[in-house]
């Protein structure tokens, strides 16, 4: 029995000093070292513990689970992007979308509508289906949905926290919250169907450019003529559609469904790009809004009844009012799928 017990001592004993002597506990063994020593000068500062833990390779972040950060105990790249997200971006882009604000505000007391030249001559025509519409108000309701509640998840608690106080805004945050988590994937679905449905008719061409030279005319009122879509609206279309819709919808996935092993550096980054995206489109959609709206007289309608007067699609749409013509005229062959609509149902 004394044997056996001296055996296991022994055995003990060079298992202790097998771990006293490898690098791991001579590491600890310094760390507790300079631990204790900076509790003699500085009381209560851990200091050399925590950098061991953010060195990310140490004793104290060992674990038996596996995955893409079990191991990692704190990660120094949070604090990197909270500042960044609540600093750079909110504070900066909040500014930039006040700004955008105003300015439109302005243009529009400067301005006011941009009224059509000729008297309108009652005669409709036919210039988005009920297919485009839907899909046009599909993407539009959720657009402004995400806006309202992105905006008060990445602002509202510079904003509207000192104004509603704690409870209210708590609701409002999580309301928030699950609208645009369940209507996101909606929007990129919407965004999906815009494009297929619009892509054919916002081609750059070459008269796309002098359009952009003069501003479309919202300013001199010099008639410029453009296709079915304008160039202002082919930017929107490429710039704000298509591209930053295709960011906010990958990021917005990234973010809205953690389970597929993204770690946090990941979800990090897609929030960063997320809301920078976000207030991009959203400046290109206030403008987009204000055209459709108030900024341009008798465009609302068209997107609401589907049909325009003859006036306002030769004064803001030439081009692809004389194909229209064109096209009723030969009465057959058409291809724009307006143009195709106006053919079969005639003039309103």
């Amino acid at each position: 029995m004394q044997v056996g017990m001296r055996q296991w001592l022994c055995a003990g004993l060079a298992a202790l000093a097998l771990v006293m002597t490898s690098p791991a506990f001579s590491a600890d063994k310094t760390s507790a070292q300079e631990q204790a020593a900076s509790q003699q000068s500085q009381p209560g500062n851990n200091a050399p513990v925590w950098r061991d833990v953010r060195g990310g390779d140490n004793a104290y972040q060992t674990t038996q689970v596996r995955g893409v950060e079990s191991s990692v105990l704190v990660q120094p790249e949070g604090e990197t992007w909270r500042q960044v997200r609540n600093n750079l971006v909110t504070i900066y882009g909040g500014w930039v979308l006040v700004a955008i604000i105003a300015i439109i505000g302005g243009f529009y007391y400067w301005k006011g509508p941009m009224k059509l030249h000729e008297k309108p001559t009652g005669r409709q025509l036919l210039r988005f289906g009920s297919w485009d519409r839907m899909v046009h108000w599909g993407g539009a309701i959720s657009f402004i949905l995400l806006s309202v509640t992105g905006m008060i998840t990445l602002f509202g608690k510079h904003i509207l926290l000192p104004i509603v106080g704690y409870t209210l805004f708590s609701w409002l945050a999580t309301v928030s919250k699950y609208i645009h988590n369940f209507v996101g994937p909606v929007f990129a679905v919407c965004v999906v169907l815009m494009f297929v449905t619009f892509v054919k008719d916002n081609f750059p061409k070459a008269h796309d450019l002098k359009w952009l030279t003069k501003f479309g005319g919202l300013i001199s009122g010099e008639h410029v003529a453009s296709d079915r879509f304008n160039a202002g609206e082919k930017v929107w279309f490429w710039l704000g559609v298509t591209l930053m819709g295709l960011l906010v919808s990958v990021t917005g996935f990234i973010l809205n469904f953690p389970n597929f092993e993204q770690g946090r550096e990941l979800m990090q980054i897609a929030n960063v790009v997320h809301a920078v995206s976000s207030v991009l489109f959203l400046i290109m959609g206030l403008s987009h809004i204000y055209l459709g709206t108030v900024g341009v007289e008798g465009a609302y309608d068209a997107m609401r009844t589907g049909y325009v007067d003859e006036t306002w699609a030769k004064e803001h749409h030439e081009y692809w009012y004389r194909d229209a013509l064109a096209q009723q005229k030969s009465g057959g062959g058409a291809t724009n799928p307006a143009t195709a609509s106006a053919m079969k149902e005639g003039w309103k």
